[in-house]
């Protein structure tokens, strides 16, 4: 075999672990039962060894060397070589053991993250949390050490490959310049508005379920591919060509959920519609968690929320609640679905108000990371981040820096792309409906086949292939522009209302 040959053997054996890991997420997540935890935080520990293993294997560097060297591949195998070289740079900067310590730590601090939010337990959750962080700073420094950045940048290299914080400041700065005279025009337009009736629950769960299924499958999602369950936490998960995604639902707001299951639709569209040829191989994985927010934001901000969308979907929502009452004519719910209002919950945010939300977080994690902010000062720092961005403190933990998943789960250095993924959406769905004029059409009938085609080609099908900022120039013809994301919210929340 070739050397080339070998790394790309190996890699589908590093593909088939990484699945079987993405499995027990999902199931931990999903239906595990708590009493499971104990034993399943020890396989995973020890599945999460044997990769790292894997992917720290001392024969990688001859076969990227040799590889390297081989004149004869083209341009998907060389963008391979440059993804394993990535992953293995950053892979063989950690010693198995503490791989081994951050999976135990984050299996057990997920666990009681569950009971800690729900019962508004920060200083319940303090001791595992604290162990997490220790483990992620550990972590940054030593990767930190082998690329030669920063502990936080480390980290966040793992979720945007070449994001860089400094980048990111000045991003956020602007936006959190910008937001709030904008959030005060939005809302002076939005009192302007009729004053619509309120659709009376209660939304029973398999109505809503049902709901989600039928615009689950109008946007492109294939079933025999993935499925639809409940979580603490909504996400998109499982493995290749094993897709799933789940939502929560409230029977007395079926909003929610439904717009948790398009936008974790679109994350799932993006891994369904990766290159079958490349699936197991680095350079066929998604390019970032910008560019994977930015898939999921494309769906349920800027086409799901849409007049267009709401004119398909409006009557559906209507004949599924059996209801034939106030309330429910497309613009009515149009209404509803921009309505602006800062609130405590992120993943419940507006569009107006969800960057804040992101940048609190990110502002706070890499105070953490950097040991500026001692962790049992979180609750109170968040508080005065929320005041300060969003005019509201948090009554108690639970609604405030309890609400997420990701710290307790060892994401440190993923808030970020959230918002570099609204941007990044509006972006291409900007680009799109340019180069595809049918597409408003097409989401007005339900039809979804423009827009999805269009992304097919210009985004998932190029998997890792291409660098962030290339893809971005090759689909929209510039690099990442926020101007387009504030033209948009002027547009459809002063303009339009």
């Amino acid at each position: 075999m070739t050397a080339y040959s070998e790394l790309s053997a190996h890699h589908g054996r590093i593909a088939a672990l990484s699945n079987a890991l993405g499995i027990l997420h999902w199931d931990n997540a999903a239906v595990m039962p708590k009493g499971a935890a104990p034993r399943r935080a020890e396989s995973v520990a020890l599945l999460q060894v044997l990769r790292h293993g894997m992917a720290t294997d001392p024969r990688i560097g001859d076969w990227l060397s040799e590889a390297e060297a081989d004149g004869g591949l083209g341009a998907w195998e060389r963008a391979n070589l440059r993804e394993i070289r990535r992953v293995w740079t950053a892979e063989t900067a950690l010693p198995a053991d503490l791989v081994e310590a951050s999976s135990r730590a984050t299996s057990t601090c997920e666990m009681a993250w569950r009971q800690a939010r729900q019962d508004s337990d920060f200083v319940g959750l303090l001791p595992h949390l604290s162990e997490v962080l220790r483990l992620q700073r550990e972590i940054g420094r030593a990767k930190g050490e082998k690329l030669g950045l920063s502990p936080y940048d480390a980290l966040l290299n793992d979720y945007e490959p070449g994001g860089r914080s400094q980048q990111i400041d000045r991003l956020f700065d602007d936006l959190a310049a910008f937001l709030p005279d904008l959030l005060d025009e939005v809302l002076a337009a939005q009192a302007r508005r009729p004053t619509d009736a309120e659709p009376q629950g209660p939304f029973p769960v398999e109505t809503q379920r049902a709901l989600g299924v039928r615009m689950m499958e109008a946007l492109g999602y294939d079933f025999d591919r993935g499925r639809l369950d409940v979580s603490a936490h909504p996400f998109c998960g499982g493995a290749d060509d094993d897709v799933r995604i789940t939502t929560r639902y409230d029977e007395d707001d079926f909003s929610s959920a439904l717009m948790g299951v398009l936008h974790e639709t679109g994350h799932a569209l993006y891994e369904q519609g990766r290159p079958q040829g490349w699936m197991s191989q680095p350079v066929g994985h998604a390019r970032g968690m910008s560019l994977h927010e930015s898939q999921s934001l494309l769906i349920e901000m800027q086409a799901c929320r849409s007049r267009e969308f709401l004119r398909f979907a409006a009557p559906i929502m209507r004949d599924a609640f059996g209801t034939s009452g106030p309330g429910w004519e497309p613009d009515a719910v149009w209404r509803r679905y921009t309505r602006v209002t800062p609130g405590f919950i992120r993943v419940d945010a507006d569009e107006v108000t969800y960057p804040a939300h992101v940048i609190l977080r990110y502002r706070l994690e890499k105070a953490l990371i950097a040991d500026d902010l001692p962790l049992a000062e979180l609750p109170a720092a968040w508080n005065a981040q929320m005041k300060e961005l969003l005019g509201l403190t948090p009554p108690n933990d639970r609604v405030g820096c309890l609400q997420d998943i990701h710290w307790p789960s060892g994401g440190w250095g993923y808030f970020p792309t959230y918002t570099l993924g609204a941007l990044t959406a509006a972006q291409l769905f900007d680009a799109a409906r340019r180069a595809v004029p049918d597409i408003p059409s097409g989401i007005e009938r339900g039809d979804f086949a423009p827009l999805l085609g269009w992304l097919r080609a210009n985004v998932h099908a190029h998997a890792s292939l291409l660098e962030t900022d290339e893809l971005l120039i090759q689909a929209t013809g510039r690099t990442l522009d926020p101007a387009v994301f504030k033209a948009h919210l002027r547009r459809r929340y002063v303009e339009e209302a």
